[in-house]
């Protein structure tokens, strides 16, 4: 509640010098009858036409019919309250709009099936594997390793060196 009475102390001044027509004047009053009704039942669809004065002075009269008793206040006045205090506008309102989800979505599979492409048409013009990694030569050779009687995981590599 601190934060909104330091921004409902700085807002009359930055509201003012921003201001250059005098915007018409909005009531919100508590009464049983809600004279108020169109403004305040309807809070979050208008809310984004109404000049940067207008928002202000609503927030000022709700601000001041919150400091009653809440059993006195309308359900309209209440949502008009809760959605000035926290409805998504300004810092809070959404960073992407709907769909965005999906535009990522699509896009990423775009850039991977380009990859996957590119990757192919790379791999249909280079040149064939070495003879030496054909399953034929694998085969011979592991044929004549064991005809030589090699063990494959300490070969004879090392023959040339001397022994400890």
């Amino acid at each position: 509640m601190s934060i909104l009475r330091l921004r409902s102390a700085i807002a009359p001044l930055s509201v003012r010098r921003y201001a250059t027509t005098a915007a018409p004047s909005i009531s919100v009053t508590s009464t049983r009858s809600n004279s108020s009704a169109p403004i305040l039942g309807n809070i979050e669809a208008s809310w984004k036409t109404l000049s940067a004065e207008e928002q202000y002075e609503i927030y000022q009269q709700l601000e001041q019919l919150q400091k009653k008793d809440w059993k006195e206040l309308t359900l309209d006045e209440k949502k008009a309250a809760y959605f000035v205090a926290f409805g998504p506008h300004g810092p809070r309102a959404p960073v992407n709009p709907p769909g965005h989800g999906l535009k990522v979505a699509l896009g990423t599979l775009a850039a991977v099936g380009a990859a996957y492409g590119v990757f192919l048409f790379a791999r249909s013009q280079a040149n064939p594997p070495p003879r030496t990694m054909t399953p034929e030569y694998q085969d011979q050779m592991t044929e004549y390793m064991k005809s030589q009687n090699m063990n494959p995981i300490v070969s004879d590599h090392n023959a040339h060196l001397p022994r400890l």
